[in-house]
C-alpha cells in the first residue's frame, strides 16, 4: 500500500471518529469526556466504526477530540463535558444536509482537482449521490465518473469519502494540464 493511500485512509479514519463524535453530542446535547475512554467506544460502533478503524482506540479518539476542540467545533465545559459550539452545529449541519460549500480563492492556483472514481453497479445508490453532491458544489463532469474541480477541495473530498464509507473506489488527483481544458475554463470563468 502506497504512502497517498495510508495517508488517504488515516484521514477518513480520522473524519469519520470526528463526526461520530460531533453527532454523539449533537444527540446528547452534550458528552462526557469521560465516555471517550476505551471502554466506551461501543457506542461510535452506531456509526459505522468498527474494529479496524479502532485500533490505536485512546490516540486516535483523543487527537480527533483534540482537533474539534481547536478547531473550535467543541469546547469543553468546567464540569468535564463537551458540547458543540455554534460553529460545530453549523459545520454538522452542513455535512448533515448537503448544504457543504467549497471556499474559494481569490486567486486561482492553475491546478485542477480531478476525482475518480469506480463503484460497482451493486452500490448505484451510493454511485449516483456521490454525482448529486459532486455537482451540487460546483464539480464539472469530464466523463460520467470523472470530476473536475478548479480549487483546493480535500477536505470536501475526505468528508465526502467518510459520509459514504468509500476509499480505494475514490481517487483525488491535481493535475496542471487537461487536454482541451478551455471548455472548463469557459465553464468556471477562469483564466490560464
Amino acid at each position: 500500500m502506497g504512502e497517498m493511500e495510508k495517508e488517504n485512509k488515516r484521514q477518513i479514519r480520522n473524519t469519520k471518529i470526528q463526526g461520530a463524535i460531533l453527532k454523539t453530542i449533537a444527540g446528547a446535547g452534550l458528552l462526557s469526556v469521560a465516555l471517550l475512554a476505551p471502554n466506551a467506544l461501543q457506542m461510535l460502533k452506531v456509526f459505522g466504526l468498527d474494529k479496524k478503524y479502532l485500533r490505536n482506540k485512546i490516540t486516535t479518539i483523543k487527537n480527533s477530540k483534540e482537533r474539534l476542540i481547536h478547531g473550535g467545533l467543541v469546547e469543553c465545559t468546567p464540569d468535564g463535558f463537551l458540547c458543540l459550539t455554534k460553529k460545530g452545529k453549523f459545520f454538522l449541519n452542513r455535512i448533515e444536509y448537503n448544504n457543504y460549500k467549497i471556499d474559494k480563492p481569490k486567486r486561482w492556483d492553475k491546478k485542477w482537482r480531478i476525482l475518480i472514481f469506480d463503484i460497482k453497479e451493486q452500490n448505484k445508490q451510493m454511485r449516483d449521490l456521490m454525482r448529486r453532491k459532486l455537482g451540487f458544489v460546483g464539480f464539472i463532469k469530464l466523463q460520467n465518473s470523472v470530476w473536475v474541480y478548479p480549487y483546493d477541495c480535500e477536505d470536501f473530498i475526505n468528508l465526502l469519502k467518510a459520509d459514504l464509507s468509500m476509499g480505494s473506489e475514490v481517487l483525488y488527483i491535481i493535475a496542471e494540464k487537461i487536454e482541451n481544458e478551455v471548455i472548463l475554463l469557459k465553464e468556471f470563468k477562469l483564466k490560464k
